[in-house]
């Protein structure tokens, strides 16, 4: 297939990023690519989706991803966490069919997922800050986003369902296929409901993901919902105000610099140095311009404040509250010049254990299979956001009262933008249109 096609094929059928912020898969095939990464690393704690689908689906997912390296022109390579020993097993039994696909195995890390460090430790090259994957040659796609591909192609089936851990604080945590815009109640109710009264939700992984609620519904980046009891480490420093964590950080920050020391993009020569930022606050120093304008190259990991910090001080918080303050006071960070720095020659001594991180989490009691069911879900009515993706919010094309099938495009990519198709992920009728999301309502049998 040629490769204007298959972008093609890839913006009709809504197929982004199934996880961090949605990039728009067609943008990142570019034929300047030698490399592909197909990326299973499944980066944080508690998370199980990606390689419980490549163990499921080896063959198909590495089919489509042929098809993607054909399309640009490159080779691949299958990046797997050394631990994940039966997703290894079932890649291998079938990527011999494939003569431009390889696998390799990387140490068992947080964060292994982040495409910077992915990219390190799979190729040895280094993304320069504030530069792109491709810059070195290179695109990485996650498991779940490559088999979004072969349903297009091989199914004509687009994205209208997304692959989702359930697990924490639940009875029978599992790995669900929800319908786009399933509610995460009926999610949590499907996994035997909560085990304790007081609980949180988190949308996401225990380190990047954000406090939500069972109002909130399935995306295309959902990739995990987490209940916690209320108390639990991770949602307090959720719930912490920013004033609170500022003034903690004046009160007691001893200037040791782990945040800074641990730091995987600073370990990668990127120049940016919570420490500095850190000082700045304590000190009330606005004068050190380059730890505010640094703030850029964070990657939002959450390692520093999350693991790193032996106060239990919020680097990360402080960083994205600082960079959202500069934007809207009308800085523009990229524009600032980008000083290069090197890798760390301490960076291997400095690589962070996943099942560490997790116990320092106290997450190990919650890590269990969370085995995938093929389960139907039929919500009664589902909740589908007009915006899913990073770029152009899609273009509703339907009206109340209109029927619509399971399939059908209900907003249209955003002509000239960076912009894919949104569908309809049941049969139904149109019963509420805004410029925020659709909602469809199961039509009685």
């Amino acid at each position: 297939m040629e490769l204007a096609e298959l972008k093609t094929v890839m913006q009709k059928n809504g197929i982004v990023g199934a996880g961090g912020a949605g990039f728009p898969s067609y943008a990142k095939l570019d034929s300047n690519a030698d490399t592909v990464i197909l990326n299973c690393c499944e980066c944080e704690p508690l998370l199980k989706l990606h390689t419980q689908v490549l163990q499921k689906y080896a063959y198909e997912v590495l089919s489509a991803l042929n098809e993607i390296v054909n399309s640009v022109g490159a080779k691949a390579i299958v990046a797997i966490k050394s631990s994940y020993k039966t997703v290894i097993e079932a890649v291998n039994a079938q990527v011999s069919a494939f003569k431009n696909i390889s696998v390799y195995t990387v140490p068992d890390i947080y964060p292994a997922g982040d495409e910077i460090v992915l990219i390190k430790e799979v190729t040895g090259r280094v993304v320069k800050a504030g530069n792109l994957p491709i810059s070195v040659g290179v695109t990485v796609f996650n498991v779940e986003t490559v088999f979004n591909v072969y349903k297009a192609l091989n199914e004509q089936t687009p994205c209208i369902e997304k692959y989702v851990t359930v697990t924490g604080a639940v009875k029978n945590p599992l790995t669900v296929i929800a319908p786009i815009g399933t509610s995460f109640e009926q999610l949590i109710n499907l996994a035997g409901g909560e085990t304790v009264a007081d609980t949180a939700i988190i949308k996401g992984g225990p380190m990047t993901g954000r406090l939500s609620n069972k109002y909130d519904v399935v995306t295309k980046t959902t990739n995990a919902i987490i209940v916690l009891p209320e108390t639990h480490r991770v949602v307090a420093q959720r719930r912490a105000s920013v004033s609170s964590k500022l003034n903690q950080t004046m009160s007691v920050c001893c200037q040791c610099r782990m945040c800074t020391d641990l730091c995987p993009r600073h370990l990668l020569g990127h120049t940016i140095e919570p420490h500095r930022l850190m000082r700045a606050v304590a000190t009330h120093n606005t004068s050190d311009i380059e730890a505010f304008v640094n703030t850029k190259y964070c990657s939002q990991c959450g390692l520093c404040e999350m693991y790193s910090c032996p106060q239990g001080l919020s680097p990360r918080t402080l960083i994205g509250e600082f960079r959202s303050r500069l934007t809207k006071a009308g800085a523009d960070l990229n524009k600032s010049p980008c000083t290069e720095g090197q890798i760390s020659e301490d960076r291997k001594y400095r690589l962070v254990s996943s099942k560490r991180l997790k116990s320092r989490l106290g997450l190990s009691k919650y890590d269990s299979a969370a085995l995938l069911t093929t389960q139907e879900i039929s919500p009664k009515k589902v909740k589908i956001p007009l915006s899913q993706h990073i770029g152009v919010p899609a273009v509703c094309c339907v009206c109340t009262g209109q029927k619509v099938s399971k399939g059908d495009v209900i907003a249209e990519a955003a002509e000239g933008k960076l912009s894919v198709c949104i569908h309809a992920s049941i049969s139904g009728e149109i019963g509420e249109v805004n410029d925020k999301y659709i909602i469809i309502n199961r039509l009685s049998e």
